[in-house]
């Protein structure tokens, strides 16, 4: 099933398999219209994944395909990235990394350049289940983008690379969702995939190498070694299609 979608100011095109789409992702729904019919109150899902596993394109992909497998309830999905501190607080501010002190603009994306403490106050917020609003983020301008989504939905699947991280501050983030999933992925595999989204967003090949070998390959490593047990496990393949582990 082909699926065009614009992720975070950028065009992606993704072809998800018949098969997983009848065999993984309409029975997930159907699972969560029942998680959402038994609990009478908004579902919270929480998919985590390394950089580059397609993780932001496959919530908005089941967005859409819910409007025809549970049309009962409506699905809205939403990211973790509009939590990105700004980019003139990461230029502004050091962190330590391997015994040096290093300016956190140059290690964008690891969990210590988010806003951990906005974004529970978020979550608590769409679960105490009225309207509210959450941010996006815009690769093409660095920045998130504060209340760009209205949540008013009964099921929220929030996707982010650290919301099942097993590391102290956000070890128990996932205790506020109903449903969790982790995708895994080969790391070649994301290294490739993370420089063509970096030089997508103009930077040229070399830039990309040197940032994504120095910074998203160590956030990688550390998805693929501190996420969590989920509910649902599933692997991407180079193909770009998914398969169930658990």
């Amino acid at each position: 099933m082909k699926y065009q979608v614009n992720i975070n100011g950028i065009d992606v095109e993704a072809d998800f398999d018949d098969k997983a789409v009848d065999e993984i992702f309409k029975p997930l729904l159907h699972k969560l219209s029942r998680i959402r019919k038994a609990k009478s109150k908004r579902v919270l899902v929480m998919l985590a994944a390394p950089p580059g596993t397609g993780k932001s394109t496959l919530v908005s992909f089941l967005e859409f395909l819910s409007k025809e497998t549970i049309p009962e309830y409506k699905v809205q999905a939403i990211g973790m990235d509009g939590f990105h501190r700004r980019q003139e607080y990461l230029k502004s501010h050091t962190m330590m990394l391997d015994g040096k002190e290093v300016v956190m603009v140059d290690v964008k994306g690891c969990p210590e350049t988010f806003d951990l403490d906005k974004l529970k106050a978020q979550i608590e917020k769409v679960m105490r289940q009225g309207t509210c609003n959450w941010p996006t983020y815009d690769r093409h301008l660095h920045n998130p983008v504060e209340n760009a989504i209205t949540i008013d939905s009964d099921i929220v699947i929030l996707e982010g690379n650290y919301l099942l991280l097993n590391k102290p501050g956000w070890n128990g983030l996932s205790e506020a969702a109903d449903f969790t999933i982790a995708i895994k992925a080969d790391e070649d595999m994301l290294r490739e995939r993370l420089i063509d989204r970096k030089q997508k967003s103009g930077n040229t090949r070399e830039k990309s190498e040197q940032f994504v070998d120095y910074s998203d390959m160590r956030n990688v490593r550390l998805c693929l070694e501190y996420t969590k047990k989920a509910d649902m496990e599933l692997m991407v393949k180079r193909d770009g299609n998914y398969e169930m582990i658990k």
